[in-house]
């Protein structure tokens, strides 16, 4: 029988059902918000995977159904491939919400499968994706300490918004995720415009609220539904054993390796020095993982009681303490933009590359974004670790860091309207020692103040940790290196700038935080962000006057809405020739929003031109040079634009009346406009009776029908580039900001 529970969370009502699909699975739910439903399984091999296990072999699978949002894939076998980001991104939520919470020593496969089966376009379907994995794995036979509740508020005008639709989240001033237990936080991932620290605090606390309900939901399906929890055999005694007698064998010598060593290096070949001489002694009692096991323990407890009785971390830093610091830019010669930092031995070289908005990401997914302006991707080859491994496509990790940067620098970037480019950002690891992410954040920030892209302000990123006693002591620390963060109980990594946070993404491996341990961490961050933005102002406050000399320079004007077909043409004929003649590309907006791009300015201004003459309100006055396409017996007819002809009768050719022929090029001015939009032409009007060419007047301003363009900004993006102390760089022979085509014929001003 089908069981069914919903309760009123936010403005819908969130529902769990369970027992009316897959019935095999050892847990499944379906979970709904509005119209957005998902299917959520979760299921657990009978047998460990291996004796050699250190980890728990834990997959979640977030699977986006294109029919879910009645669409149909753009791939060209027209299904599914591999996950797109935001399928990634949520995978990685669920992961890092639950993990902590199964027992230690659990080496069964689990996966949780999270199928999407209805998104409607105002609800998110990672929050129900996340309940529902707490929910299946709570009422399935799988050891799990759960359940974990999970909700997005958003905080926007001073009002905090449970489970926003997409659209308020895009429009808030903080979007923020969180998961809970009864008693602590264990997961936070947020994104945000510069918000103060107390009003991150105060939605943190509005979600817990939120999760309490949620968990309740699900306490109360287990209660109806709930299966006999299989028990994880873990071996504690042999464990405290070979724990006892690794300790023996170090016999202090792993306090004395910590004794504030700096360099890491040397610290891993001091320590793999003594692991082999413990796994040379007891290689025959106990199997070398377990050995690797027992020694990662008895070295977790002497750092972890250094750093809380002793205040003194691995590398001699206090708890607050922030690595040196060196930042540079302009590294690469021919690329858009580059910038290096390097905390300690952690080091990140973020490149710039600027294209037109034609290059944009198009998502295929089914959320209501389709196209993306700013990317940025994240690199961590094995040579930064000193490793060698097979080099392959980005994992979660890569994609995951690489979005948490690309969350906390969106803010500070310029509109579309100001700078008309798609960015990418690519971060390279060079090496690293923990928080390469929060690194990668402020390569990026110099990167783009090297490539000319007038941002906002600086942004910068660090990592915090944090290790709790067994007595209840614990220690928040600054700055968090590789070891810190393998053994210690927290990652929290936060970007902002001077003035407020712009993300977030916290991780534990303890059974949770409180509010006031985060609100301490968030303090201590922003005084070690506040230290950092300092080192990179030294060597760079503001973007360059403008954009690398390789770089494409845009162009950016207004058509009308009704001259768009004309400029794209039938099959999108005309704009293709333009764009293959100048060597430009052109981006064409609903709203008559055309942007050129292209690297020589010659061959930028030609395009605009055609643009401006296929796209330009016909005028009484107006000169072009255009070819005769047909002959009449009362004259000829010359094209002006394509699909525009207008006639010049016999008696206005003047001397070429009898030598007019189909191909031939004449200039004429427009002499009149029927009301049926029939153009008649002249040729004579251009010159005197003694054959001297004139000067018409100057042409008028358009009265109807027209289209204003209104004001150019000075030095417009018609003189080809980049931020100058932001505003445009001067134009070219047209006057700031002009075509650069210079006069007409007789006159009559550049448009």
């Amino acid at each position: 029988m089908p069981i069914t529970l919903e309760r009123a969370i936010g403005r819908e009502k969130l529902i769990i059902e369970t027992g009316k699909l897959a019935g095999q699975a050892h847990g499944s739910v379906t979970v709904r918000y509005g119209d957005s439903i998902v299917l959520v399984t979760a299921v657990m091999s009978e047998n460990p995977r291996s004796a050699e296990m250190d980890f728990l072999p834990l997959t979640v699978d977030f699977e986006e159904r294109l029919y879910s949002a009645g669409k149909i894939p753009g791939s060209f076998f027209r299904r599914e491939g591999r996950p797109g980001q935001e399928g990634i991104l949520t995978s990685r939520l669920i992961d890092r919400s639950i993990r902590p919470l199964f027992p230690k020593g659990l080496y069964n496969d689990i996966q949780i499968t999270v199928t999407v089966l209805s998104a409607d376009p105002e609800h998110p379907q990672d929050i129900l994706a996340m309940v529902g994995a707490s929910a299946a794995l709570s009422m399935s036979k799988i050891p799990f300490a759960g359940p974990v509740g999970s909700s997005r508020v958003a905080f926007k005008d001073g009002e905090y918004i449970v489970n926003p639709t997409y659209q308020e989240s895009k429009d808030s001033q903080l979007s923020l995720i969180l998961s809970s237990t009864p008693d602590a936080i264990m997961m936070i991932e947020s994104g945000s415009d510069e918000v103060s620290e107390e009003t991150i605090l105060e939605c943190i606390r509005r979600a817990n609220d939120v999760n309490q309900e949620t968990i309740g939901m699900i306490n109360e399906l287990v209660s109806r539904a709930g299966n006999t929890k299989v028990e994880a055999k873990v071996d504690t005694d042999d464990a405290q054993q070979l724990e006892t007698r690794i300790q023996s064998i170090v016999d202090g010598r792993l306090a004395s390796l910590l004794e504030g060593n700096p360099d890491k290096i040397a610290m891993e070949e001091a320590e793999n020095r003594i692991e082999g001489e413990v796994l040379e002694q007891l290689g025959e009692d106990f199997t070398s993982q377990k050995i690797k096991e027992g020694f990662k323990a008895v070295l977790k407890y002497e750092v972890r009681r250094r750093i809380l009785e002793q205040g003194i971390r691995p590398d001699g830093r206090t708890t607050a303490e922030i690595r040196p610091i060196s930042c540079e830019v302009g590294l690469l010669p021919r690329t858009h933009g580059t910038g290096l930092f390097t905390r300690g031995i952690t080091q990140v070289l973020s490149i710039v590359t600027l294209g037109s908005l034609s290059m944009k990401q198009v998502l295929d997914t089914v959320g209501p974004d389709d196209k993306k302006r700013f990317m940025h991707h994240y690199n961590f080859p094995s040579f930064s670790t000193g490793e060698a491994r097979r080099v392959s496509s980005p994992g979660r990790r890569e994609i995951g860091h690489g979005a948490l940067a690309e969350r906390a620098v969106l803010p500070v970037l310029p509109s579309e309207e100001d700078f008309p480019y798609t960015i990418r950002v690519v971060s390279e690891v060079l090496s690293s020692n923990g928080s390469t992410s929060m690194a990668s954040v402020c390569g990026t920030i110099l990167a783009l103040m090297d490539a000319g892209v007038p941002i906002k302000k600086s942004v910068a990123g660090i990592a915090m940790g944090l290790v709790v006693g067994e007595n209840g002591q614990q220690a928040i620390l600054s700055d968090i290196q590789g070891v810190e963060d393998f053994l210690g109980d927290m990652d929290f990594k936060v970007a902002g700038s001077a003035d407020g946070v712009n993300a977030l993404q916290m991780d534990v491996k303890i059974k949770g935080l409180t509010v006031d341990m985060l609100g301490q961490a968030l303090e201590q961050a922003r005084v070690g962000r506040l230290h950092i933005l300092d080192k990179m102002n030294e060597v760079m406050t503001e973007s360059r006057d403008d954009v690398s000399e390789f770089a494409p320079k845009m162009v950016r004007l207004k058509i009308p809405v009704d001259k768009i077909g004309a400029l794209i043409g039938p099959g999108g004929r005309i704009i293709r020739g333009i764009s293959e003649e100048t060597g430009t590309s052109i981006d064409v907006q609903d709203d008559g929003s055309v942007t050129i791009g292209g690297s020589d300015s010659a061959m930028l201004q030609q395009a605009r031109a055609k643009v401006d003459s296929l796209t330009r309100e016909l005028q009484i006055g107006d000169i072009f040079t255009g070819k005769i396409v047909r002959l009449t017996s009362f004259g000829v007819f010359v094209e002006l634009l394509p699909g525009r002809d207008g006639l010049v009768r016999s008696g206005d050719l003047g001397d070429i009346e009898n030598e007019a022929e189909v191909g031939q090029e004449i200039t004429v001015m427009i002499q009149e406009i029927d009301s049926q939009g029939r153009i008649n032409l002249s040729r004579r009007a251009l010159f005197g009776d003694d054959g001297s060419p004139i000067t018409p007047a100057p042409r008028q301003p358009v009265q109807s029908g027209g289209f204003d363009r209104g004001p150019r900004r000075p030095g417009g993006f018609g003189g080809g580039g980049g931020p100058q102390d932001r505003n445009r760089r001067p134009g070219g022979p047209g006057g700031p900001g002009g075509s650069g085509r210079g006069p007409r014929p007789g006159g009559s001003p550049a448009r």
